[in-house]
């Protein structure tokens, strides 16, 4: 008995032993301090970086013949068609370069995957670039607002999804392998806090893409968040991405919203008042359109329930169509090719240098001979706003007015055709945009959805609920993008009467 006591007490001993021993045991803690790496060769900034490929692309168009003696593109499809496939491989034979940029991007929310968005700066950054990296997740390593230094020796840059994007060579840049991570991206120990850089939706460029944004006193689509009541990313329409659209308050600017159908937060509901928005300006899959990409929603900071929509003149449609003939289009005796004009109607450009032209109508379902024609493709001009109103019309002289019109379309791209009213613009061009118009919700127009170059009716739009003077007005958007813009064209209008 006594022995087994003892057998006991030395076991229990044994265990005491144990316990304080890993009690005073040092743990192998593993250390998550960052410190300033020691760099094993030259560092250059993102912007000198991406100069280089610049004078790469640009000494490739000069030898193919797009530039002249000074070094200015005079074949901008040549020029352009070499851009969307040139690669440049970085080479220095004399030692490692490294970049240095700054995170702005996240995946911890799902709507990035497998990419860092780097930019030169935390605070009014200038250039930004896309790096590929075959992993998922980053934002464990890679916080907003961590710089890094990217080794470059081998790396491969160009246009991929039309933004400025590193990785490695291949038929399109492709993804830096995740066993190259290490030996690629190297933490710094600075984490800044990254401010958005401020822009304006109606004046978008290249420039401004990869970079981290704001838009001030801005708000969803009235479609998407009043006629509808849309998520991100949850309707059963969303492949891929859900595309909303964002509009500016302060501005005529708009642009695609896309939030990824694997983001975390994709099912909750659009909010529906108006703020700023933060995120990264980057382009769509085709890179043909400019898109907005949030982190996560807390970029989304909306602190005023009002919005900026404008009014509606709802008359519905009528069933029947008048008689009388207020006024037809006049557009069969203009020049084409020429500024539509005369005849009490107002051709104005708000903004930009594109105008509504008469244009002779060939192809399509229906041919109307001449029409007027609006689009900003190849324009150069950052924003598009083209006008063209009707003469005034008296609605108390009559009454059941209605209004009939056709419009088709060469892919409209991202642009916009808006019917509206006025009843307190004052005749003068240069104070139609200080005037107020209302939208006429009821008439169909042509989109991207309807097959280009076919000719479609607004139906018969109602006008009777309207009382006075005043004009209707038809206003082009360009997206802002100079080389997808697409092409309107109007014709058929007619408002009749009882």
């Amino acid at each position: 008995m006594k022995r087994t006591i003892f057998i006991q007490l030395l076991a229990l001993m044994s265990i005491a032993i144990v316990a304080v021993s890993c009690v005073e045991d040092d743990f192998d803690i593993p250390d998550v301090t960052v410190t300033a790496p020691d760099l094993d060769g030259n560092e250059i900034s993102l912007g000198a970086f991406a100069s280089l490929y610049e004078q790469a692309l640009f000494a490739e168009a000069d030898d193919l013949g797009f530039l002249n003696g000074e070094g200015e593109v005079i074949d901008n499809a040549g020029f352009e068609e070499l851009r969307d496939d040139f690669q440049f491989t970085f080479q220095n034979d004399s030692g490692n370069v490294f970049m240095s940029g700054y995170v702005v991007s996240t995946d911890e929310s799902g709507n990035f995957f497998e990419e860092l968005i780097l930019q030169d700066a935390p605070e009014n950054p200038t250039v930004g670039i896309r790096l590929l990296i075959d992993l998922n997740p980053l934002f464990t390593r890679y916080e907003i607002g961590r710089r890094v230094f990217i080794r470059l020796n081998g790396l491969t840059v160009g246009i991929s999804n039309g933004v400025l994007t590193l990785g490695i060579e291949g038929g399109f840049i492709e993804a830096i392998p995740s066993f190259d991570e290490e030996d690629r991206i190297i933490r710094d120990a600075e984490v800044a806090t990254i401010i958005p850089r401020v822009i304006a939706l109606n004046s978008l460029s290249d420039d401004l893409t990869n970079l981290f944004v704001m838009v001030e006193n801005a708000q969803f689509s009235r479609d998407d968040v009043v006629n509808a009541n849309l998520t991100y990313a949850g309707e059963t329409t969303d492949e891929f991405d859900g595309e909303r659209t964002l509009e500016s308050c302060a501005n005529n600017g708009s642009i695609v919203f896309s939030t990824s159908t694997f983001a975390d937060f994709k099912s909750l509901l659009l909010p529906a008042g108006r703020g700023s928005v933060s995120g990264v300006l980057t382009r769509n899959f085709f890179g043909d359109e400019f898109n907005f990409v949030i982190n996560d929603p807390s970029n989304v900071v909306f602190d005023q329930e009002d919005r900026c929509d404008p009014q509606e003149v709802d008359c519905g449609l009528a069933t029947a169509i008048g008689s009388a003939i207020l006024f037809e289009d006049f557009f069969e005796d203009q020049d084409t090719n020429e500024p539509i004009m005369g005849n009490g109607w107002t051709n104005y450009i708000e903004e930009g240098s594109e105008t509504w032209e008469a244009f002779f109508s060939t192809g399509g379902s229906v041919s109307l001979g001449v029409s007027a024609r609006v689009g900003s493709f190849m324009s150069g001009d950052a924003s598009t706003i083209a006008w063209l109103i009707t003469p005034q019309i008296n609605f108390d002289a009559q009454d059941g007015e209605t209004l009939n019109f056709m419009t088709s379309n060469s892919f409209s791209d991202g642009s916009t055709l808006e019917l509206l009213f006025s009843s307190d613009w004052d005749g003068v061009p240069e104070n139609i945009p200080s005037a107020t118009w209302d939208i006429i919700p009821e008439a169909f127009i042509v989109g991207d959805d309807d097959f280009f170059v076919d000719w479609f009716p607004s139906g018969n739009v109602s006008l009777d609920c309207i009382d006075g003077l005043g004009y209707i007005g038809f206003r082009y958007i360009g997206s802002g993008d100079e080389d997808f813009d697409g092409t309107y064209e109007l014709d058929e209008i007619q408002i009749q009467s009882n």
